[in-house]
């Protein structure tokens, strides 16, 4: 064990926990320990056991063997309320509150102080939800509707929640994948607010960076089995990557030579009002073209008016040459373009439906007749493609919702990719999934890049830009303000046109 014999005594430990389900073992004699007053990140590829390992620590699953001490002393959860008054909380990526009651009422439910006459008191639950705010550091009225509230302000409601039980270990799951830049900082302060008042926070974290920001030491985890428990002063991202992959990640960014072709995809002077105005650029074949821009700088929007999931006020898209109905998702199909959504549980897999059906739903015309789908087609196209992206499955009747965030993106990778499209549309390709994922799902656009496809990619993960991307097309408040070739998009030319300083300069025609 590399764990440090120095410090204060862990308020939280795993030792040498164990877990399988069925014949999969998630986890193999695993160790954690949780000080007082640090931030501690989780680190792993998706299939790790880091989910494990956190159900574990909130009394979801019990271990097979193992123990769970608290305060030096061996503790059972069976279930999450023991775990909850142990002082244990989960803060997960998407909350779940009570949309028509108020924060107060969300973070009290149950548990509500009482007047002398048995009522509600609901002087004292404003009170106490309001002197919790300050203590995080944060303005929220406690009478306003949890209805509405963004990811951001959810969060810092549970963060509360946990607070009020007295929850000493906050474990926060994944807390930024959906928080803009701002966001992310705030929940960073609130998080350094809770370690000067000696809670342990877990933190797992698909993004590097924040790691190394946020964090003062590290668990690794491999197939389920511990690596390392490290102090982060002396590591770099690189020494973390080969912990968690076991290899060194020198292709993250594996960019194949091509061979340019003709326009496949050409837009000009879309707008939609109010959203994105006079929008205008093309891709070529075999051509990674990459949308960037801060956070409601309009890419998306562009990308889905392009598709036809909205309708554009003005403007022409072309493929092929030939001009596309707009507003007409069907005629984008048919023309041969393809869009693989930002959020690919809720735009882009049914998420309880099979993995083969998911796959296929690109194809029922061609996988039977009559309004009756042959399975064996379906399952042998599911199985090709399966074997193409190394998909990693138990079996192709599982729900898809079973598999790890970077399997469901390989699977809407799939179902796009078996349309055989000219164009391949691809938004916040990598967001949510691990760094091997990461490299694999990179390789493959380059490949197809490679194979003559136009790629447009839209994504917020500056260095992703910068190593996939030919051009890279930037967007300011709704507008194209540059267009930059590989030679000279760098991190301070990109920034520099996302936050209007180059506007004008370079604009695309």
């Amino acid at each position: 064990m590399n764990q440090p014999d120095s410090g204060p005594a862990p308020v939280l430990a795993l030792t040498d926990i164990s877990k399988s389900f069925g014949a999969v073992r998630a986890l193999q004699d695993v160790s954690l320990h949780l000080y007082p007053g640090e931030a501690h990140a989780l680190a792993g590829e998706n299939g790790a056991g880091k989910s494990t390992l956190i159900k574990t620590l909130a009394g979801v699953h019990r271990p097979d063997a193992g123990q769970v001490l608290l305060d030096g002393e061996p503790v059972v959860f069976n279930g999450p309320a023991d775990a909850r008054d142990a002082g244990i909380a989960v803060i997960y990526q998407e909350p779940t509150l009570f949309p028509d009651l108020s924060i107060a009422e969300n973070i009290f439910m149950g548990r509500q102080p009482r007047t002398s006459l048995g009522r509600i008191d609901r002087r004292a639950v404003h009170g106490a939800t309001a002197a919790l705010m300050t203590r995080l550091g944060v303005d929220l009225d406690p009478e306003r509707l949890a209805r509405g509230l963004s990811i951001a302000d959810q969060q810092i409601v549970e963060i509360a929640k946990a607070l009020s039980f007295d929850a000493r270990v906050l474990i926060m799951d994944e807390p930024t994948a959906a928080l803009t830049g701002s966001e992310t900082a705030r929940l960073f302060s609130v998080v350094r607010t809770l370690r000067e008042g000696g809670a342990a926070v877990l933190f797992i974290s698909h993004r590097l960076e924040e790691i190394f920001e946020l964090c003062q030491r590290v668990t690794t985890l491999r197939d389920g089995r511990w690596v390392a428990s490290e102090l982060l002063g002396g590591l770099t991202e690189d020494d973390l990557v080969r912990r968690m992959v076991g290899r060194d990640l020198d292709e993250l960014y594996p960019k194949q030579a091509t061979t340019v072709g003709g326009t496949a995809l050409s837009v000009r002077r879309l707008t939609r009002e109010g959203v994105f105005r006079d929008v205008s650029f093309e891709v070529r074949e075999g051509e990674i073209v990459a949308l960037a821009g801060l956070v409601g700088a309009g890419r998306s929007e562009v990308v889905q008016a392009v598709f036809g999931v909205d309708k554009a006020d003005a403007g022409e898209v072309h493929v092929g040459g030939e001009r596309l109905r707009a507003g007409s998702p069907t005629a984008a199909m048919a023309a041969g373009v393809a869009l693989v959504p930002e959020d690919r549980r809720q735009r882009g897999l049914v998420m309880e439906a099979s993995i083969e059906r998911n796959i296929g739903l690109t194809g029922l015309d061609r996988l039977g007749s009559g309004g009756l789908v042959r399975r064996a087609l379906e399952r042998g196209r599911a199985t090709d493609w399966a074997v193409k992206l190394q998909l990693k499955y138990n079996r192709l009747s599982d729900a898809v919702g079973v598999l790890s965030g970077g399997n469901q993106q390989k699977v809407v990778l799939a179902k796009w990719l078996a349309t055989d499209p000219a164009v391949l549309i691809v938004d916040e390709p990598t967001r949510g999934i691990d760094v091997g994922t990461k490299a694999e799902v990179h390789r493959l656009l380059s490949s197809l890049a490679a194979e003559g496809l136009a790629v447009l990619m839209v994504s917020s993960d500056l260095p992703e830009v910068l190593g996939m991307a030919d051009r890279v097309l930037v967007m300011h408040e709704g507008r194209l303000v540059a267009e930059l070739p590989r030679a000279e998009a760098t991190e301070e030319t990109v920034m520099a046109a996302a936050t209007g300083r180059l506007a004008g300069e370079g604009a695309a025609a």
